[in-house]
């Protein structure tokens, strides 16, 4: 086993934006320098571009004196490889539903959604890689002929790192994601894999949690990398009872926890240290913000000052944010929803504040998914570019009904980078124990009593007209939802 005391570890983090380096002291976590090289516009699918801007942001003395490196990249997104190791088909991008009719041929295939909860933890979407896999063979037949491999973008970047050895490495984290992987035996559902693609392909060796996937070409120990939300998880120091929710143009509410959940909202996928990470996610999130204050004629900031000037409650205005048809509730074609209208709610003040508490009411039902499955939610970790928002961030612990912590964006940006600079240090380190490294120092805050009886009555009022206008998605009684009721602790 190798002291850690003095060395120097780092963490890749690959966004759909930015390559991000953080180099670590390996002890005590402290970050000592980082790089960020942002992509060009539209070198988001391009893994070319990705290696590019790591070397950009590897130089300059970046990696000087690092002995181990982590990687984590997007979350979604298969790369089709042919015999040569040549790209043949990049990963679409995180928006992209064209995988959406594949995912649905992929379920009802298998017996549907339980069926996909029993074998692989979650139900396979559009932004999941064996639908991916599918839809090359519909849509793309020439290209699917050249493919002998899949892998996801951490994946490559690690194979990269490696120097293109033989074999492609994975960690279970983005494993779990693929659709074609067991959370039961742990190894690859081969056959999953190939039933989409209509013949085998070579996937990625699978690399234990603290454990290391090689060494580079300059000796450098590569460490299993970890997918992008199991990083984040990795990064904050999430434990029991605590909940990231990130809130990006979606959302998605996810913790560690120790058994499988048996909800089809729930994506059950694994974290980075040997423990389960189930993950509720939900369509509309800062895109619903964004849209009211372009119809508002103002800026983020302007935004803000008019959701903060109104009551909460909006005078009655409900917004439903349903923009995009929903995930959960599963309301796949719905459309939003604005009710409530009178005289004294007709003002850009309640509109402003009336989308603010629809994506968090939409929030707070994920996260009563997650409490119905078993998963404690106990605390809440907020990031993502929504976090930013004033108004969000004074919603957020009334309506969720746990204290919440903000961490610094530039804390919260390098998380994910962290973590598996973090990981790189338990695979140098030889120990079987996970690195004790500080957690955020964000304070918790919790709602006083007096918000926290408004936000009771918020989330009723918004549970009233959603339930009333989507009798079909109301939570069951034995579902172990709130359906809407404010639950703190």
């Amino acid at each position: 086993m190798v002291s850690m005391r003095g060395r120097l570890v780092a963490g890749v983090h690959c966004s759909h934006r930015a390559a991000r380096i953080v180099v670590c002291d390996g002890d005590t976590g402290d970050v000592l320098r980082q790089t960020v090289v942002r992509f060009a516009d539209g070198a988001h699918g391009d893994p070319v571009s990705w290696l590019r801007a790591f070397g950009e942001a590897a130089g300059g003395g970046t990696l000087d004196g690092v002995e181990a490196i982590g990687v984590t990249a997007q979350g979604h997104g298969l790369i089709a490889l042919d015999a040569n190791g040549v790209v043949v088909a990049p990963p679409l991008a995180h928006d992209d539903i064209s995988a959406s009719g594949a995912a649905a041929e992929l379920v009802d295939e298998l017996g549907g959604p339980h069926e996909w909860l029993a074998a692989t933890g979650s139900v396979p979407t559009a932004a999941t890689a064996v639908s991916h896999l599918r839809r090359l063979t519909r849509f793309e037949p020439d290209e699917a002929e050249r493919v002998v491999a899949a892998a996801l973008p951490h994946d490559w970047l690690t194979w990269q790192l490696l120097g293109c050895p033989a074999e492609l490495t994975t960690d279970r984290s983005d494993a779990s994601t693929t659709g074609y992987w067991s959370p039961t035996t742990g190894a690859w559902r081969e056959d999953l894999a190939e039933q989409a693609f209509g013949r085998a392909v070579r996937l990625p060796r699978l690399v234990a949690p603290g454990e290391a996937a090689g060494r580079s070409p300059e000796n450098l120990l590569i460490a299993a990398g970890a997918g992008a939300e199991a990083a984040l998880a990795f990064g904050l120091g999430v434990g029991h009872g605590d909940v990231v929710v990130a809130v990006g143009a979606s959302g998605a509410a996810f913790a560690v926890h120790d058994g499988m959940t048996s909800d089809p909202a729930v994506a059950c996928l694994a974290d980075a240290t040997g423990r389960a990470m189930p993950v509720v996610r939900t369509l509309n999130a800062v895109r619903v913000l964004r849209g009211t204050a372009a119809m508002l004629g103002v800026d983020t900031a302007g935004f803000d000052e008019l959701a903060m000037r109104s009551t909460p409650g909006a005078c009655g205005l409900v917004m439903l944010p349903y923009l995009d048809g929903e995930r959960v509730p599963h309301l796949p074609h719905a459309a939003g929803t604005l009710t409530g209208l009178h005289r004294e709610s007709m003002t850009p003040e309640a509109f402003a504040r009336a989308s603010v508490e629809g994506m968090a009411c939409g929030l707070a039902d994920a996260l009563d998914v997650l409490r119905g499955s078993g998963v404690a939610v106990e605390r809440v970790f907020l990031v993502g570019v929504g976090a930013r928002s004033a108004a969000v961030r004074a919603v957020a612990p009334m309506l969720f009904g746990v204290p919440v912590a903000v961490p610094d964006p530039a804390e919260a940006a390098r998380a994910a980078a962290l973590g598996v600079a973090r990981q790189a240090a338990w695979a140098l380190s030889g120990k079987p124990d996970v690195p004790a490294w500080p957690r955020p120092t964000a304070p918790f805050v919790e709602a006083a009593d007096e918000d926290a009886a408004v936000g009771t009555a918020v989330r009723e009022q918004y549970a009233e007209v959603r339930d009333r206008l989507h009798p079909e998605a109301a939570p069951r009684p034995d579902s172990g939802g709130t359906t809407g009721r404010h639950r703190r602790g």
